[in-house]
């Protein structure tokens, strides 16, 4: 069957046509795509063209490449094959979609990413899960601020095979998981810790458990085996408003549950508020169908995959210090803000037992400062007069702390924070990368301190989401959660949370406007007078308004 050329239909070749790839061989020839297969067994080629009347078949890369009228190649072969067939696909002017994992080293996926740009090629990864229509409304939930602040997130994905011996059980099923994770989190972990067991062969492990660390305070964990009893595929998000879970053994209208239950603060003791289960309605549709359309929409469009090169590179990164973490019986890795892991597996630049001479070489503190052990501070970030960073505290890179002030023990810093003079950020509060905090402004950390009491395991986080802006002498009353780039004016009194872009002022403090990523105020008409950037309502409160380019103008911004 040859592409529908009537609907400019790209036509699409698939080479690997065995235990996965023939379910891409029926979609692509389902949404009139494909236009021929390719495989080196002669005997799988034969039973397609017995049910696919007029495809073409062949057994050698060069057949492929030679036909001009093929617009895209998918690639389902094993992993080790990844790089040569796609490097080849590219060179020759073709699109290209390959099954997970992109490649097996990184600087591998580095170089099909940088060809796909300079031919100015799709580029895409089968992250399978992105597509499923119950993770993208579960996605849709968690950025609406359904579930609240997103505290943990635990996958299983468990069977009784298949197993192989090409992989281990890491590298073959907890890639869509690690991908699933990254999407909800929308940041890379800066620590992964695997373990696991080999229990039919001594070199491949057939059970893992992955715990990934991500700077915002969020934790997840992956749970992978092909020796289980029975078929086990959920993944569990625990926010403080709501849970959800999306059980992939279920029937679809059970597939994604919420769980409206909550903590509740009850005599300064957390009481768990359990509510009734709720299932979501959401139209059913095939995930592979709906991948194999969205790689068809990128090359007819020219649009960026949802999971392209760069976010399957993200994934293989996760991938090799997990394999790293594993091979070295469960040692913590530590990775940069690419993802990448430490050299010699050190904590990130401010471990102070590393002592001084490392830490000046990274960023700057001024000699009245004090760091104590334990502490993280990204590189190029200055810690200026008389200002204490105590143990466990996590700085981003970038950040400027200003004179006397104090972080921490346990606090967590994003990149690009500026903190002025006379701050102190007490333990429970977290402030997401590019937060501005003004001269003298106040966090608190319990409800009803006492001087003679000891309180801190009533500790209520504080949660300053990312380029959110606090003026001079305001106050935060703990357990409240600032959104995006939602202004504080200068001493006012916060005791409830404040919605993305929202402009308050006064005691309490009380929403007169909003307010522009830019720090300007909006027209009535939610548009900024400086940069003209439009934005609409939501239930977080304000977004950009296009919605096709929102999530990455956050991401990158």
């Amino acid at each position: 069957m040859k592409a529908d050329s009537s609907n400019n239909t790209p036509a699409i070749a698939v080479i690997g046509a065995g235990y996965w790839g023939k379910n891409l061989v029926r979609n692509f020839h389902d949404l009139g795509a494909i236009r021929l297969i390719c495989d080196k067994n002669e005997s799988i080629l034969a039973g397609f063209k017995s049910q696919y009347k007029n495809l073409e078949t062949c057994v050698a890369l060069a057949d492929v490449l030679s036909h001009e009228d093929i617009s895209g190649i998918v690639i389902a072969t094993p992993a080790e094959t990844h790089f040569n067939l796609a490097r080849e696909a590219l060179l020759a002017g073709k699109h290209v979609l390959v099954e997970k994992p992109l490649v097996l080293r990184e600087e591998d996926g580095e170089e099909l990413i940088n060809l796909a740009q300079e031919r100015e090629k799709v580029l895409m990864v089968g992250h399978l899960l992105q597509h499923h229509p119950v993770f993208k409304c579960l996605k849709e939930l968690v950025q609406a601020g359904e579930l609240g602040r997103i505290n943990y997130i635990y996958s299983h994905r468990l069977n009784l095979g298949k197993i192989r011996r090409e992989e281990n059980i890491l590298w073959s099923f907890a890639p869509h998981d690690i991908s699933m994770i990254m999407s909800l989190a929308g940041d890379h972990p800066e620590s992964i810790l695997t373990t696991g067991g080999n229990y039919l062969h001594q070199k491949i492990a057939d059970v893992t458990v992955t715990h990934l660390n991500f700077p915002s305070g969020l934790r997840a964990h992956i749970f992978v085996s092909w020796l289980h009893p029975f078929k086990d595929q959920k993944l569990v998000i625990v926010g403080d408003r709501k849970m959800a879970v999306f059980d992939d053994t279920q029937p679809w209208e059970n597939k994604l549950v919420l769980y409206p239950h909550s903590i509740k603060w009850q005599n300064n003791l957390p009481v768990p508020d359990k509510a009734t289960a709720e299932s979501v309605e959401v139209a059913q549709d095939e995930p592979l169908r709906l991948e194999c359309r969205h790689f068809l929409e990128c090359i007819q469009n020219g649009r960026q995959p949802i999971t392209d090169g760069q976010e399957g590179l993200e994934v293989l990164k996760i991938l090799n210090a997990s394999q790293r973490s594993l091979d070295a019986c469960g040692k913590k890795i530590f990775l940069t803000e690419s993802g990448t892991p430490l050299e010699d597996d050190r904590v990130p630049e401010a471990i102070s037992r590393q002592g001084r001479e490392l830490k000046s070489k990274d960023f700057f503190s001024h000699p009245t400062a004090l760091i104590d052990e334990d502490t993280y501070i990204g590189r190029m970030t200055k810690i200026w007069h008389f200002s204490h960073i105590l143990s466990g505290s996590k700085i981003g890179q970038g950040c400027n702390i200003g004179q006397n002030v104090v972080i921490g023990p346990d606090v967590t810093i994003g990149k690009g924070c500026k903190i002025q003079n006379n701050v102190s950020v007490f333990q429970g509060v977290t402030l997401e990368d590019g937060v501005f905090c003004g001269p003298s402004m106040v966090f608190t950390n319990i409800i009803n301190p006492r001087a003679q009491i000891r309180k801190m395991d009533q500790v209520r986080p504080t949660l300053v989401k990312k380029g959110a802006t606090i003026g001079a002498n305001a106050t935060i009353i703990c357990g409240m959660t600032l959104g995006r780039y939602s202004f504080v004016g200068a001493g006012a009194v916060v005791n409830k949370n404040i919605p993305d872009h929202a402009l308050v002022v006064g005691n309490p403090a009380k929403q007169i406007g909003w307010a522009c990523k830019c720090g300007e105020r909006l027209d009535d008409d939610l548009q900024c007078p400086e940069c003209e950037t439009k934005y609409k309502k939501t239930k977080l409160g304000l977004a950009i308004e296009d919605p096709v380019n929102e999530t990455l103008y956050y991401q990158r911004n």
